[in-house]
């Protein structure tokens, strides 16, 4: 199974990232992910936070 290259720390600071004042699509290219990457994560981990 091959390894995510990011960590839960950094999807959630991705997700925090299109919540802000960027639009989505800046965010997931600046980050090199797909926009299904993206919405999968968000699915995911949605509602969650680092803690959790």
């Amino acid at each position: 199974m091959q390894r995510s290259r990011f960590g839960e720390e950094k999807i959630f600071g991705i997700l925090r990232e299109a919540d802000g004042e960027s639009t989505v699509k800046a965010v997931y290219a600046k980050h090199n992910i797909s926009d299904a990457t993206f919405y999968s994560w968000k699915r995911k981990y949605g509602g969650m936070d680092v803690e959790d």
